[in-house]
């Protein structure tokens, strides 16, 4: 999809996040406490990316979950931004930004992949959709 077809489908806001790697504010996404049991898409393209099963409270203001559901739709790139050295998760099938995975995490996975609610879509069991 060209630049401007992504401008045209998502809001300033998100595209700054999804397409620009910007990062909102946190504690105010409105999936961080969602905790109805479903699946959360990238909200571009549709890839399920992560399971509510997986989903943990890292208190650090963004939805955290400790392992993403299918191995081919995240993508993983090193993010030397800001003076860190970080690495970036991103959907594997439209290159959306989706925030980035670090070694903090729970078991069984010991990771805590931190991702913005503008990037995601959560799709209810009980087919509740919700726009982060």
């Amino acid at each position: 999809m060209a630049e401007q077809d992504w401008k045209d489908k998502l809001t300033d806001e998100e595209y700054r996040v999804c397409r620009q790697a910007a990062t909102e504010r946190p504690f105010t996404g409105v999936l961080l406490n969602e905790e109805r049991s479903g699946t959360y898409e990238c909200k571009c393209c549709g890839a399920a990316l992560f399971s509510s099963d997986t989903k943990f409270d890292a208190g650090c203001g963004w939805p955290s979950f400790y392992q993403q559901l299918d191995d081919a739709n995240v993508d993983y790139k090193e993010d030397h931004s800001h003076g860190m050295h970080r690495v970036e998760i991103l959907c594997k099938q439209c290159g959306s930004h989706l925030g980035h995975v670090f070694p903090d995490g729970p078991e069984p996975t010991g990771q805590r992949y931190c991702v913005n609610s503008l990037s995601l879509t959560f799709k209810g069991d009980d087919n509740t959709e919700i726009k982060g």
